[in-house]
């Protein structure tokens, strides 16, 4: 997952809704027939919390394949396993060919050779991890006074220092904003510093940047993750520090001059060959109108990716996989998507637009799972008030597994559906706890362990009910204004 800025305020179905929806403003001999049928969306909720698909393909993935980073064999090899699996609940499967980054991490060592009251002859390691995209230090490595800054503000006011030298992005991670539900909001603050950063110390100068690893938990882990350089910018060195060692050279600097022996050496590749998987599941009426269920298939390299996304992506898969087990066609088909390429470049998600721009009116919304492992509490939805309201049966439905909150939003709710929000196709997310997440996000721990299998099939059933309820509308929900695209 790479976007910056994520919707996280809960809010309550609308009951006035549900009660119209359910009893009827008169009789029940009055009541118009429901536009979905709610005992049909009760049978897909239970199956989906009873299946164990779902969870033994994410073992498949992250325990048999490990970590697919983009351009590596290991997602090469994923993406043929989904295909398989696909094929094997009767949906239509294609892996359409996509051209992706291909980075490769080499060595990375970091550690502190001066400081204020160092023991003669003395170092100190530090627990560092390149970010993706970064620019390499020689071979032997770079040495060089760090600063430290809390903020693009003091960057900008210590510029005349910045020249030749490591530059420290301080800023933390507001555990507490996680804590009460805003997780997404909290890495949007601190992953600015990562995102922006190091291209930000670049202009000025530095010789290489460090980031204060974007997470809530402590346990000296760094956090990778890409970041973005301005046109035509050579990448410099670029690396996360885990928080403990962020906090130690802050320490130590504000004793006086120090210095860091740097040693990064990340490759960029030539573009590698990979592809989207795409399993339709057909419509029994209106088969070329879509309703995209989604997750992205690759990870970064450090851990086997199962938070990030193979929960995501696998719960998607098993939305047809649920479809398949009931015989259910909806109206419209279900179209499942495996995105390639979600974390350093997109190229999916940009991909599948470029090939369905000229038929956007075929795509009538797009749902995508991201936001890690957790419970399901409900929806995240980027429409508008008036679609909201008709959303109100699928949380109904939901209610017996406590995913009743609808939380709407004007912005970006998956970054590999962002194109097509952006053209204004209604855009979903299943709103979970993500309290914890970013404790494991992008480091060495997002390992099958992590995940809860009845938190899973949460998501496969908030996922199973709203794909179903979207594809089986006498009329899709009306295009939404267009949403921001971000850069």
């Amino acid at each position: 997952m790479t976007r910056m800025h994520k919707p996280f305020r809960a809010r309550a179905a609308l009951l006035t809704t549900v009660v119209l929806w359910s009893c009827g403003a008169a009789s029940a001999a009055e009541d118009p027939a429901p536009a979905v049928d709610p005992q049909v969306l009760a049978r897909i909720r239970d199956a989906a919390m009873s299946q164990d698909w779902a969870y033994r393909e994410l073992g498949e993935l992250t325990d048999r394949i490990g970590p697919r980073l983009s351009g590596s064999p290991q997602l090469t090899a994923a993406i043929a396993q989904l295909a398989t699996a696909m094929r094997g609940t009767g949906a239509d499967v294609s892996t359409p060919a996509v051209k992706v980054p291909h980075w490769v991490r080499g060595e990375e060592r970091g550690e502190l050779v001066d400081y204020p009251g160092r023991p003669a002859g003395l170092t100190q390691r530090l627990h560092l991890t390149a970010l993706g995209g970064s620019g390499a230090t020689p071979a032997a490595g770079l040495t060089a006074p760090v600063v430290v800054v809390h903020d693009f503000q003091e960057l900008e006011a210590r510029a005349a220092q910045v020249r030749g030298r490591i530059v420290l992005f301080e800023a933390r991670f507001d555990q507490r904003l996680a804590d009460n539900g805003h997780a997404g909001d909290a890495y949007g603050q601190a992953g600015q510093y990562r995102f922006d950063g190091p291209a930000r110390a670049a202009a000025l100068g530095a010789a290489a940047a460090l980031v204060r690893s974007v997470g809530g938990a402590e346990y000296r882990l760094p956090h990778t993750g890409t970041t973005l350089w301005h046109d035509g910018q050579k990448p410099i060195p670029a690396a996360a520090l885990s928080a403990e060692d962020a906090d130690l050279v802050t320490r130590l600097a504000a004793g006086g001059a120090l210095s860091m022996r740097l040693t990064l050496t990340p490759r960029t590749l030539p573009d590698a060959d990979s592809a989207n998987v795409i399993a339709d599941w057909r419509g029994r009426e209106l088969p070329d109108e879509v309703v995209i269920v989604s997750g992205h298939l690759d990870s970064w390299d450090l851990a086997t990716g199962a938070t990030d996304d193979g929960v995501g992506v696998i719960a998607a898969a098993a939305v047809i996989e649920t479809l398949h087990r009931l015989d259910l066609h909806p109206r419209r088909t279900v179209r499942f998507v495996g995105w390639t390429n979600e974390e350093n470049g997109g190229r999916g998600g940009k991909a599948y637009f470029a090939s369905v721009e000229h038929a956007l009116a075929t795509q009538t919304a797009a749902i995508e799972s991201d936001e890690g492992a957790g419970r399901s509490l409900g929806l995240i939805a980027a429409v508008s008030a008036d679609s909201e309201a008709l959303l109100a049966p699928v949380t109904e439905a939901l209610r017996p597994i406590g995913a009743t909150l609808v939380s709407r939003t004007q912005g970006e709710v998956g970054a590999d559906i962002e194109p097509l929000q952006a053209a204004g196709v209604p855009g979903f997310a299943p709103l979970v706890d993500s309290r914890h997440y970013f404790d494991y996000h992008h480091t060495a721990a997002d390992t099958l362990d992590k995940v809860d299998p009845v938190a899973m099939n949460t998501q496969v059933a908030t996922m199973a009910v709203l794909a179903y309820y979207l594809a089986e509308l006498p009329q899709p929900l009306p295009p939404q204004p267009a949403t921001p695209r971000r850069r």
